[in-house]
């Protein structure tokens, strides 16, 4: 498996990020200040490093253990963001889970929701992983749209479970497991096949936020 051969869809493609791509991470973060910083993650025990080449080093050694796989996303071979599988468990639970950040500029693409399709495909065909989740503040429309185009179902919610932009954030969980794609997530939302409710969050749910 070579994750440095790039995965495509049209002019969207992801790929294993390079060291030489730091430079331009960097450059696309802080440059995208206002539009990212709702979403980040952040350190409840201090500041977070914008340093990308540290960030790079840390992500590849990651990859090398197994316990993630660092991508960037490209459109027409631009940098347009970053998309990160983590956690990956091996073994009896064989899970991960997605997060990724896109530049504004780039936004209004399908970027995300193409980009999400072709890593989950990847994961579940040439990794063996049987379980992709991604979980997603309640106000972020955007994301709460790209879990909706591709059919991933609505799991629950997460009580104050990850640090964001400076406080514990509740979560909603969508997960997808290998054998509800069997033609992949990317082939199922081109084909028009996506559960129209696979993503709807019950009333209860909402009114908890």
């Amino acid at each position: 498996m070579d994750l440095t051969v790039p995965r495509r869809h049209g002019p969207i493609s992801i790929r294993l990020v390079r060291q030489r791509d730091a430079r331009t991470l960097q450059n696309e973060l802080l440059s995208n200040r206002t539009w990212l910083r709702p979403w980040e993650a952040t350190n409840p025990d201090g500041a977070v490093s914008f340093d990308m080449r540290a960030g790079v080093r840390r992500l590849l050694q990651q990859y090398r253990d197994g316990g993630g796989v660092p991508l960037v996303m490209e459109y027409e071979g631009e940098i347009a963001g970053q998309l990160n599988v983590w956690g990956i468990a091996r073994g009896s639970l064989a899970s991960a889970t997605i997060g990724y950040w896109v530049s504004e500029r780039f936004a209004g693409h399908q970027i995300t929701p193409v980009s999400v399709a072709l890593a989950t495909d990847l994961c579940f065909n040439e990794m063996r992983i049987h379980r992709m989740e991604i979980c997603i503040r309640p106000e972020n429309r955007a994301s709460l749209r790209v879990v909706e185009k591709l059919g991933f179902r609505y799991e629950g919610l997460r009580r104050r479970y990850i640090h964001i932009d400076g406080d514990w954030r509740d979560h909603y969980a969508f997960a997808l497991v290998r054998e509800e794609v069997p033609n992949g997530v990317l082939g199922r939302w081109v084909s028009g096949q996506v559960p129209p409710d696979a993503a709807s969050i019950p009333p209860g749910d909402r009114l908890a936020i």
